[in-house]
Formats: C-alpha cells, sequence, structure tokens
C-alpha cells in the first residue's frame, strides 16, 4: 500500500466511524427515545453512520418503552474522548518472523514506514522491526569481515530472493541455516583449498559457469551452490549435488548482483525488538500523547488487544498532529455541562433541543442549531420526518410517542403546544397506539422511589446550572401519588447533601411529581437564606408543595433562577 493508498484509508475508515446522536447525563424518556428516533432518520437520508447512544442508563419506565417498540437499548458512553483505536490505522503492513530483510524493507518502502509491526500468524505481536534494525543487517560494520559473510536464511529464501530456480532441491532447503557466503572469484586451485578450509555444511558457493569450481563445491558437499548469470550445471554435476545433499539454484542475475542481494535474504527474526511501547485501544489519545514523550526514537505505536495481545492497528506520532475527533449530534440539551464527558473535545455537528439556550457550548465551525419552544424534543423529530415525507417505522413511531407523553405528561404539562399535540396524534396513528392506554401503563411502571436507592433516585433526571454566580442542582422524578415518597424523605434529604458536597454545589433539588394530580412536592437542599425566599407553602424547612408544578424547564427553573438572581452570589461575596 502506497502512502497515498494509507492517507485513503484512513480517510474511508473515519467515514465509517459512527457518529453519535445523544443526549444528556442521567437520560430521560425523551433523551433516549429523540436519540434513537433523529438517529433513524438521519441514517435513512443524509448520515448513513448516524447511530443512538446514551450516556446514562435508561430508567425503568424508558426501558419499558424500548422493550414493547422491540428496540434495543443505545450504546451506552461513558465517553468520547478520542482514543488510540480512532486513530490508528486498522490494516497496517506487517512482517512474518520468517521474512527476509528484503521483503520487510521493500514492504516498509511501499507503506512509507520506518518501523514495521511483525506478528505470528494468528496477528498476535511479537515485536517491531525498525529501518535501522534492517539496514545493520544487510550493511554489517565494516570491521566484522566474517560477519559480512554470513547470512541466516533458509535455501527457499535465497530462491525467491534472486527470483532463481532451484535445479535440485534437498530435504533441508526449509530449514534455516548460519550461511557462509564465497564468491569463485579466485583460481580452481586456490578455490579447492578455500573449500576445504570452511564447514561445508554452512558453505553457499556463488560461481558463474565455471564447472570446475562447481564441481570442487558439489564434491565437497556444500550446502548451496548458486549458479550466475543462467548457467545451467551438466547432468554430472546435478547428480554429483544429489548424492552429496547439495542445493543447485540457478539465477539470471551476474554475480554481483546475486551477492548483494544475498544480504538481503537474512533473516529479519533476530533484528525484531520486543523493547517498545504499545497502547490498548481504549487509551485516551491524551494519554498517548504524554507517555510517548518518553518513547525515545520509536516512530510507530501498536494498538493491540489487552487480553490477545492481537494487533488492531498502528499509528506515529504525526498522527496526534490533528487526530479526529468523535462526531456528535446533540439531542434535548445544548450545554457541555450536560452532555456527555469529552463532549468539549468533540466535533458538534448539529444540536436539537426544546430548552432555553444556556450554558458554554463553543463549537469550531457553524452547525445546524434547531431549537423550538415545544414541550419534547421527540415533537421535533416527529416533525421532521413529517416534513421530509418520510414515515417512521412503528417501534420508531412509539418511540416519538413515549418522549412527547413523558416530557409533556400526556400533554397536560405547561410546555405543552399544538405541535406537541399535532404530533403525538400524527405518531400513535403509524404506531398503532391508544394514546390514554399508553400512558397508564408508561407511568404505571416502575416507580423510581419504590425501586431504586436514594442516589440513583436523585440521579436518574438530573440536570446541573450555572445561574447568577450559584451553582445549582434541578432532579425530577414521576410517581403516581406521593406513597414512596414519604418513607424515603429522610434518606433522599441526605442524598442531597452528599451531592452539594460531592459536586461542589450551592443549591440542590429534587422535584417529586405526582402525574395524577399536576401537583409536586419540593425537597431542598440549600443556605437557609436561600430556602427563606421560597414562596411556596412550607411543609417543614426543607420541604414544599407546589401546586400546579409539573415543569422543571417552564415553571421551577425559572422561579429558582429568579430567586438567586435578587442576590447574585458574585455580588454577595
Amino acid at each position: 500500500m502506497s502512502v497515498s493508498n494509507q492517507e485513503e484509508s484512513a480517510v474511508q475508515e473515519a467515514s465509517q466511524r459512527p457518529v453519535w446522536v445523544i443526549g444528556h447525563k442521567n437520560p430521560d424518556t425523551d433523551a433516549i427515545c429523540s436519540a434513537i428516533a433523529y438517529a433513524d432518520l438521519l441514517s435513512r437520508t443524509r448520515i448513513p453512520e448516524a447511530k443512538a447512544a446514551c450516556c446514562g442508563t435508561p430508567n425503568e419506565r424508558t426501558e419499558w418503552v424500548l422493550q414493547t417498540a422491540g428496540i434495543p437499548r443505545p450504546t451506552l458512553l461513558g465517553d468520547v474522548f478520542a482514543r488510540a483505536s480512532d486513530i490508528c490505522n486498522s490494516a497496517p503492513a506487517t512482517a512474518k518472523p520468517g521474512d527476509t530483510v528484503l521483503r520487510a524493507y521493500r514492504r516498509m518502502m511501499e507503506n512509507g514506514y520506518r518501523s514495521l509491526p511483525v506478528t505470528d500468524d494468528q496477528n498476535r505481536l511479537i515485536g517491531l522491526l525498525s529501518l535501522s534494525d534492517l539496514l545493520e543487517l544487510l550493511i554489517p560494520p565494516l570491521n566484522e569481515n566474517e560477519t559480512a559473510r554470513e547470512v541466516t536464511t533458509t535455501t527457499e529464501n535465497i530462491a525467491h530472493i534472486l527470483g532463481a530456480e532451484i535445479v535440485h532441491l534437498t530435504d533441508k532447503c526449509a530449514e534455516e541455516t548460519d550461511y557462509l557466503m564465497m564468491v569463485a572469484g579466485s583460481s580452481e586451485p586456490v578455490m579447492q583449498d578455500r573449500i576445504e578450509t570452511m564447514p561445508s555444511d554452512q558453505l553457499m558457493i556463488i560461481t558463474g559457469d565455471r564447472a570446475g569450481v562447481q564441481l570442487h563445491a558439489v564434491e565437497a558437499g556444500v550446502r548451496c551452490l548458486v549458479i550466475t548469470s543462467g548457467f545451467r550445471p551438466s547432468e554430472s554435476i546435478v547428480l554429483a549435488a544429489k548424492h552429496k545433499g547439495t542445493a543447485i539454484i540457478v539465477t539470471d542475475k551476474d554475480t554481483a548482483s546475486t551477492t548483494q542481494l544475498l544480504r538481503g535474504a537474512r533473516g529479519i527474526k533476530h533484528a525484531i525488538s520486543q523493547d517498545f511501547l504499545s497502547f490498548s485501544p481504549e487509551t485516551t489519545t491524551k494519554v498517548v500523547t504524554e507517555r510517548i514523550k518518553s518513547a525515545g526514537r520509536q516512530s510507530l505505536f501498536p494498538v493491540c488487544d489487552p487480553d490477545t495481545n492481537e494487533l488492531i492497528g498502528v499509528f506515529s506520532r504525526s498522527d496526534l498532529v490533528n487526530p479526529a475527533r468523535q462526531k456528535l449530534i446533540l439531542v434535548d440539551h445544548n450545554e457541555f455541562s450536560q452532555a456527555v464527558t469529552g463532549a468539549d473535545e468533540a466535533e458538534i455537528i448539529e444540536v436539537m433541543d426544546h430548552h432555553r439556550l444556556s450554558g458554554n457550548l463553543v463549537t469550531r465551525e457553524p452547525v445546524q442549531f434547531i431549537n423550538k419552544t415545544v414541550g419534547s424534543t421527540c415533537t421535533i423529530v416527529g416533525g421532521t420526518f413529517d416534513s421530509q415525507n418520510l414515515k417512521p417505522s412503528k417501534s420508531i413511531a412509539l418511540c416519538i410517542c413515549a418522549g412527547i407523553i413523558s416530557d409533556t405528561l400526556n400533554l397536560t404539562s405547561p410546555t405543552t403546544t399544538d405541535e406537541d399535540r399535532k404530533i403525538l396524534s400524527w405518531a400513535s396513528k403509524i404506531a398503532g397506539i391508544d394514546v390514554d392506554q399508553f400512558k397508564e401503563a408508561f407511568f404505571a411502571t416502575g416507580s423510581v422511589l419504590r425501586t431504586a436507592e436514594a442516589p440513583e433516585v436523585v440521579g436518574a433526571d438530573r440536570k446541573e446550572f450555572d445561574e447568577a454566580g450559584y451553582k445549582l442542582s434541578i432532579s425530577q422524578v414521576e410517581e403516581i401519588g406521593y406513597d414512596h415518597f414519604w418513607p424515603s424523605r429522610d434518606t433522599l434529604q441526605e442524598e442531597l447533601r452528599n451531592l452539594i458536597e460531592d459536586r461542589k454545589l450551592d443549591f440542590a433539588c429534587l422535584m417529586v411529581t405526582d402525574i395524577t394530580q399536576n401537583n409536586s412536592m419540593l425537597l431542598i437542599e440549600a443556605p437557609e437564606e436561600l430556602r427563606n425566599r421560597i414562596t411556596y407553602p412550607k411543609v417543614d424547612p426543607h420541604l414544599y408543595k407546589l401546586r400546579d408544578v409539573v415543569s422543571r424547564k417552564k415553571q421551577l427553573f425559572p422561579y429558582i433562577s429568579m430567586l438567586v438572581a435578587e442576590n447574585p452570589k458574585a455580588e454577595s461575596t
């Protein structure tokens, strides 16, 4: 593969990597269902690589929706930092331990490498072979005369390097041998004497049409006779070779060229280095960059399966200069603080949301940003299907319905718009569901307060905000009545205190919404001065009744935002 082909391959690999469509941390039904539905739409239209993902485990209600729809859970992403697997070439040129110097060198030149990974027949990494190590095998130091004669290889490799014909094959031709090369450049008597002083089982005689030298070599039982310039040996010499066990090779190349090429027939086995740095595919590029600072002159870095040592790919230092970033499409949020970890280092290519604009979401290039005043992101996705005259499958339509029902409390939330009503009616017909029956089954599934521990309850649908210098956390759960709230009230309060300490927050609250009465209870952990400013009916110093309040986005957050804005933290300090 040429260097240009490598670059083309790298571009092709990058284009085949997933474009993740992903909602916010602690995802609710709308975040996950809108990601699934929008990924489906994009994969059918303009982004074939679009795939749904989530950065948190779906809650029980969402799991019920996915099971009912027959859709697998989206890929769970802990973070989207670039990793070694993202920057490596997954189809690198490699060498085998039985390869010759010349074969390995040519492979390096063809691919523009200065090193080659050496693998076994199962593609497990054995070591690295560098260009400098190859050159030492090819051109030994000047003061090592005997070393210059030595060629550790097989007769079959010699024939392959020379493009030669094996006139006589012995049973030792496949065995690796420490050959001693001897060029027949002297008279026959001198050559005869020299041959007799060398170990015949290691000798390789290189000669042209000198029949006398050929005969002396065969009668001495040398291991291999290489005849150059295409000269054929006589039948008597071939018969003698068979009797003495001497392999005979005939090449069209002249003696000088043959001698040079034979040095390239040396095996690479003894030049393979085990002193190198390799990486697991999950190693982040940030860690890679730090670690290769101590890698000396190593130019190529293998990426291997940590369990099997199978070679996954390789990368060079230049691959870290501007590594490909993970492409993301954010749905149901527009803030890095709510996004999957590492999103600020990824390439955000689209945002689709129905919340207020806030936070520090900054992109390097212009992006498509869709933000509509509707009650659910699934409403926007459904509208996009409809506007493009695309009909979603029954499963995708059911997901769209679930997202709208969940986020608008079945169209009873103050965030509900005519667009939500229209898209829910349209999608429910495609899904073949009765909305009221589906709503009952959906909200009856999985009381978070009944089935989860306090950290899961508070974290199930939690969002953080920076407002007027304060760091705020607002969690929400939807229940049928408050029967499961009262027994867990004290442990939930303790969890809010833990959350403030762990996340360095100023304010944390849990909004427990009764979907049957469209009311909520608000459990708060915050400084007394801030709690005293709350005008909702007080049950006790940390608990408030919120009549007709069901929306975090449109009712509770604006109220809390107004409270903290009255006395900004920056001014009070």
